[in-house]
C-alpha cells in the first residue's frame, strides 16, 4: 500500500471528490455532517407512529404532508446512549437511494448546527479503526477549527436490510 491508501481503499486525493456544503448536526455531543443535496427538509420533532416488528431505531412514521415517511431515530442506530428529546431535536428529512430510485427518511437528530461549505484539503479519510469495524458509512473526517466533523454516507448509513424493507412496505 501506498502512503496515500487508507482504509476502505480511499486515498487522500479521492478525499476532495467529497468538498461540498454539508448540514452538520450533533448527536451525543458529537458533530456529523451529511451532504446538503441530500437533506430535503428539517422539521420540528412531531407525533411519529410506531410501527409494530421493527428494531427498535425505528421509531415508527410521520405523515408529511400526506405522506408517509419513516423515521430513525440516529442515536439508536449508531448504538449511541438514548437522550431526552429537548426543543433542539428535529427530524432531517433526507433522500436515500434505492434500487432504481429513492426514498425520503427522517433522521431524529439532537439539534441541527449549520451549513458548512467544507473544501476537500479539510476533509481527511476516515482513520483504521481494525478489520472488526466497519466504517463504509462515513465519507471522511472534516477537520474544522479545533475540532473534527464526522462526514456521513447517508445511502450506507439508511442502507440495512430492515430500512430497506420498511422503506418498501411504507411507499
Amino acid at each position: 500500500m501506498t502512503e496515500a491508501t487508507v482504509s476502505e481503499g480511499r486515498t487522500t486525493q479521492s478525499m476532495a471528490s467529497q468538498e461540498g456544503k454539508y448540514l452538520t448536526f450533533t448527536l451525543a455531543g458529537e458533530e456529523y455532517g451529511i451532504g446538503i443535496l441530500k437533506v430535503k427538509e428539517i422539521i420540528g420533532m412531531m407525533g411519529i407512529t410506531r410501527v409494530p416488528q421493527t428494531p427498535a431505531y425505528v421509531k415508527g412514521v410521520i405523515n408529511l404532508r400526506g405522506k408517509v415517511i419513516p423515521v430513525v431515530d440516529l442515536r439508536m442506530k449508531f448504538n449511541l446512549e438514548a437522550g431526552e428529546y429537548t426543543e433542539r431535536t428535529c427530524i432531517v428529512v433526507v433522500e436515500v437511494s434505492r434500487e432504481g430510485g429513492y426514498v425520503f427518511i427522517g433522521i431524529v437528530v439532537d439539534s441541527v448546527s449549520e451549513v458548512l461549505n467544507i473544501k476537500g484539503g479539510e476533509i481527511e479519510a476516515t482513520p483504521d479503526f481494525g478489520a472488526t469495524l466497519d466504517t463504509a458509512y462515513i465519507l471522511g473526517m472534516a477537520k474544522t477549527g479545533a475540532g473534527v466533523k464526522i462526514l456521513l454516507d447517508i445511502d450506507r448509513v439508511l442502507s440495512s436490510v430492515e430500512m430497506v424493507r420498511e422503506s418498501q412496505m411504507l411507499n
